[in-house]
């Protein structure tokens, strides 16, 4: 009984998925993170899960950065600051 319920709990979780995956980032921060989780605590599998959430949240920061460049305040014009 324990065999069906989890199965189908593993199959709608599955089937609630998105068909893709968007995660720049992911692999490559596992990577590291696996290598310094192994040789640091031998815990490879906790670092490439923390390396992954680290590599996603760079990759959406540097998403960000690239879409909405700020600009130096001197190359606007003139532009007079009060202190």
């Amino acid at each position: 009984m324990k065999l069906v319920v989890g199965s189908a709990a593993i199959a709608l979780v599955v089937v609630g998925l998105p068909a893709t995956a968007d995660a720049k980032g992911c692999a490559k921060g596992a990577l590291v993170g696996g290598v310094a989780g192994h040789y640091a605590a031998h815990h490879g599998v906790l670092g490439a899960a923390a390396g992954c959430i680290v590599g996603r949240h760079e990759a959406n920061r540097t998403a960000r950065q690239n879409q909405n460049p700020q600009r130096h305040p001197s190359s606007q014009g003139s532009t007079s600051y009060r202190y």
